[in-house]
């Protein structure tokens, strides 16, 4: 591959929006490395879509310790590009961000809220990522046998240590939220962001986690917003060959995909095309009416699948009768 250079007018298309209370603004559309930047798929691609998303003011980069596969693989596939292609001052354009709680190594250590567990993740993050500090640090998930103080501490420390920036939590309930936004202000580092799992069909954050961010001032960032790819073109003719819920392992389920479902696929394109949208394009744009959702959190297998997503930021704007219309096929 050339050389990088940046695109100079990088920063001129892309909408930021303020994370909560906070003094950092985030892209409206974040890329996560979730999927497709593992030890099994193709570097170069990879590094293609990361150089492009930050060539269109994709500022933000998502990942946690297990992404892969294998485990640890996007992390360090991350890190090469940082290596190769954002050198010198670029690293301070970056808001990069990282998690810890899900099964990474074995033993009683390695997953889960211990202070054991977040800590040594995180220094285990920074090596394979070669970086000195990320931006956010995670919570990925809530630990029902560790004291929540225990967990907040660790997020605490980890600033505190220079590791980090800013701390996050991820799949908090609005209760959980509450208490841990309680210790995290008593120990004197805010909670920067809440990523929680949202969609067209996944609407669990409305009822009072959406409100508990707004109140205290938390940014918000969903993650599969598109529902596993359920939200894009691909399932509107049923579920096709290689596609996600194909393949006998992963998160999309052939189960999942009702024929009640595959009629609301399609109800909900025929309102995207009336928007001049994909069903993609306007599933996220969906999301972000809301001021209380700070950025969405896409994927992409391509950089063209990535052009697509962005496309979003063309038309936020909805009619009354269009949320009712969507609103009646939701229910």
């Amino acid at each position: 591959m050339n050389a990088y250079v940046p695109a100079g007018d990088r920063y001129d298309s892309m909408q930021y929006n303020r994370c909560g209370k906070s003094g950092i603004r985030l892209p409206a559309v974040s890329l996560g490395l979730w999927h497709n930047f593992g030890s099994i798929d193709t570097f170069e691609n990879g590094r293609k879509i990361v150089r492009r998303a930050f060539d269109k003011g994709i500022t933000h980069f998502d990942l946690a310790n297990n992404y892969g596969p294998v485990p640890g693989s996007a992390e360090e596939n991350f890190g090469n590009i940082l290596k190769k292609d954002f050198t010198g001052n670029l690293r301070d354009e970056l808001i990069i961000s990282t998690k810890a709680g899900y099964h990474m190594w074995p033993g009683p250590y390695g997953e889960w809220g211990s202070r054991k567990n977040l800590l040594s993740s995180l220094d285990q993050s920074l090596k394979r990522m070669q970086l000195d500090y990320v931006d956010i640090f995670y919570s990925h998930r809530p630990d029902p046998e560790t004291p929540i103080e225990e967990t907040m501490g660790a997020l605490d420390t980890a600033v505190r240590q220079g590791k980090a920036l800013y701390v996050g939590l991820s799949n908090y309930t609005a209760e959980q939220t509450t208490a841990a936004l309680a210790v995290l202000k008593s120990l004197g580092t805010p909670c920067l962001i809440h990523q929680p799992k949202y969609s067209m069909f996944e609407r669990w954050v409305e009822n009072g986690l959406l409100d508990v961010l707004e109140n205290n001032g938390v940014g918000c960032i969903p993650f599969s917003p598109l529902a596993q790819g359920l939200l894009t073109d691909r399932y509107l003719g049923g579920i096709p060959e290689g596609s996600r819920a194909s393949k006998p392992s992963g998160f999309l389920k052939a189960e999942q995909i009702t024929q009640e479902k595959l009629d609301k696929i399609n109800q909900l394109n025929a309102i995207a095309q009336r928007r001049g949208q994909s069903l993609a394009q306007m599933a996220l744009s969906w999301l972000l009416k809301d001021r209380r959702i700070t950025t969405v959190l896409i994927g992409a297998s391509s950089v063209e699948q990535l052009d697509n997503n962005l496309g979003a930021l063309a038309n936020l704007r909805y009619t009354v009768e269009e949320l009712e219309e969507i609103e009646a096929i939701l229910k």
